[in-house]
């Protein structure tokens, strides 16, 4: 008789990994949330707002998911699935409320699924949502022994009046950067040409070690900074790095005016381009050290960056808003 695991599906894995994964789920749990993972859906109970808008967002890890295969290491890039969505829907001044993941792979094993959202539900955690449920498929043939696809969805709210969508922005407005804590989520199929020696010492560890740093989740920071501030605009530098997201938050046309010397570029950038990545190319594919921009009036710059450093990150004044067409322009 032919079974679904003579398939390659282990049905009794997959319930070792639920087991597993709804103990790190329930961490993550709110007043909003009204049922356990178990049930065919995930109910949340929105918050009372006179005119609430709900903000979504999904995104993956990419390729640093590799990364993670080769160093053995499954409990960081659940962090990083999250970081990329809430991050993303931030930007228009949402606060996070639920998160779902969706994890599929060649053959299951419950400990590295479990560790997989146990990355998941840390990230929620610091970005202060709940982890109301998911999908893991076991796909026999599809992927490798061992790979994971790691993808997460998540919605936030925000008062219709309070969005931030760039209308106010207006020429003479300051770009305050906010640190990043490494090469975050993007870039990672040039990253892994160029290293291919995961154990080599970089800075008194393994290379590996130092490119599966999580993605930094900027939401606490960030939503307590609206609550003081007029924040007309902000980015989330991602895929592209600053020449196609900054000017994402400008509604109308100007141009972003960066000072390159304006703030710290990590030696982990600093040694890509030793290995041949021509400095143009790196603005436009990574970070650069700047995980978040904001957009403000220039005489709350200082007290702005005077409050985010107060809340423990590095951010700089790294250039300007100018009237033009839409762009970046790096000096």
């Amino acid at each position: 008789m032919a079974t679904y695991k003579d398939a390659g599906v282990n049905i009794e894995e997959g319930y070792a990994a639920v087991k597993l994964m709804k103990d790190y789920a329930s961490k993550t749990f709110n007043s909003g949330v009204l049922n356990n993972l178990g049930s065919f859906a995930g109910m949340y109970e929105l918050p009372k707002m006179k005119n609430p808008v709900l903000v979504s967002g999904t995104d993956g890890v990419g390729t640093k998911l590799k990364v993670a295969f080769d160093m053995v290491k499954y409990d960081t890039v659940g962090i990083d699935c999250v970081a990329m969505c809430v991050n993303d829907i931030l930007c228009h001044g949402a606060t996070p409320l639920f998160f779902l993941d969706y994890i599929a792979c060649g053959k299951l094993n419950a400990e590295n699924a479990a560790d997989l959202v146990k990355g998941v539900s840390e990230g929620c955690l610091q970005s202060g949502c709940a982890l109301i449920g998911g999908e893991t498929a076991e796909m026999p043939g599809f992927y490798k022994a061992g790979e994971y696809d790691v993808a997460g969805f998540c919605v936030g709210i925000v008062e219709k009046e309070k969005i931030v969508d760039g209308s106010s922005i207006k020429s003479g407005d300051v770009l305050i950067g906010i640190e990043s804590s490494g090469i975050h989520s993007n870039g990672y199929s040039l990253v892994r040409k160029l290293i291919t020696n995961l154990d080599e010492e970089f800075n008194g560890d393994k290379i590996g070690n130092v490119l599966l740093t999580p993605t930094k989740i900027y939401v606490k920071t960030v939503l307590s900074l609206i609550d003081k501030f007029d924040i007309k605009g902000m980015a989330h530098i991602t895929g592209g790095g600053f020449y196609e997201n900054i000017p994402r938050m400008f509604k109308n046309d100007y141009v972003a005016v960066i000072n390159k010397g304006s703030f710290n570029i990590p030696d982990i950038f600093k040694h890509l381009m030793s290995l041949g990545v021509e400095e143009d190319h790196m603005y436009n594919t990574f970070n650069m050290g700047i995980g978040f921009v904001l957009c403000v009036n220039a005489n709350d710059s200082k007290e702005v960056i005077k409050q985010i450093e107060k809340m423990g990150s590095k951010a700089y004044e790294i250039g300007h808003v100018e009237a033009g067409g839409k762009g970046v322009c790096l000096r």
